[in-house]
């Protein structure tokens, strides 16, 4: 039987490639989105591959929309034996100007969506021997200036990753990745992008493939877990300004 991904957060960006990445690898997937629709890329994997693509629209901040995406995989294609936690919101808040609803949009995202999809769909993914993909951000270990929230709710991440590769071992298995320079903000390079390189070691910036590159290896490496790998062309090593 063919295997089963769901990719939260999958319109655009790593979430849009991890999904065409699993697809061409012979995955259906139950592709996850909020506000920008993930209609075409549905249109385009069914015309490739009839039935192996469904969207699901939810607010990960909805205290049912764990149970709602993990249903719809299940419904659709009767198995879980991926899921991509990607969806994360990620926004300054600095000491002073930070609110609870900013709180709760990052906290949300970042840690207790993941956690309670992962808690939705613990049973299925134990019953395929599946495998939960975290995605952090360097960030969770040293700051970053303005973001302090941002920061915290990715360090509770990290640690999600790796409470859950005890909590649910030895059926499933859990890691992360951690982008950092693997991409520029969707507002593009940033005025100082000259500086910005001269932090990463590689001298340059990451992209799309690279992270997916990571993921696709934890899914297949059936001994790892617990692991969180930064793809961030060195910077996290250099240090982070």
């Amino acid at each position: 039987m063919e295997k089963t991904a769901i990719i939260t957060g999958s319109a655009q960006r790593i979430g849009k490639a991890a999904a065409e990445a699993l697809h061409a690898q012979g995955y259906n997937v139950l592709l996850h989105y909020r506000s920008t629709s993930t209609a075409p890329l549905e249109e385009q994997f069914n015309a490739e591959r009839p039935g192996s693509c469904r969207s699901i629209r939810a607010d990960l901040n909805d205290e049912g929309a764990p149970e709602r995406i993990c249903e719809a995989a299940l419904t659709t294609f009767g198995r879980i034996d991926a899921l991509i936690n990607n969806a994360s919101s990620f926004f300054p808040t600095p000491v002073g100007e930070a609110t609870l609803r900013d709180w709760d949009d990052l906290m949300n995202s970042n840690a207790r969506a993941p956690f309670f999809l992962a808690q939705a769909c613990a049973r299925p993914l134990k019953a395929s021997k599946g495998a939960i993909i975290n995605i952090a951000d360097i960030y969770a270990e040293q700051p970053k200036r303005d973001h302090t929230i941002y920061c915290m709710a990715k360090a509770a991440n990290a640690m999600l990753t790796k409470s859950l590769a005890v909590e649910l071992a030895p059926h499933v298995r859990v890691n992360g990745v951690a982008p950092g320079a693997a991409l520029w903000p969707e507002s593009g390079a940033p005025a100082n992008e000259q500086a910005s390189l001269s932090e990463i070691p590689l001298a340059r910036i990451g992209g799309s493939a690279d992270i997916v590159d990571a993921i696709l290896f934890l899914l297949r490496n059936s001994y790892v877990t617990g692991q969180i790998v930064a793809i961030d062309g060195g910077k996290s090593v250099a240090g982070i300004a």
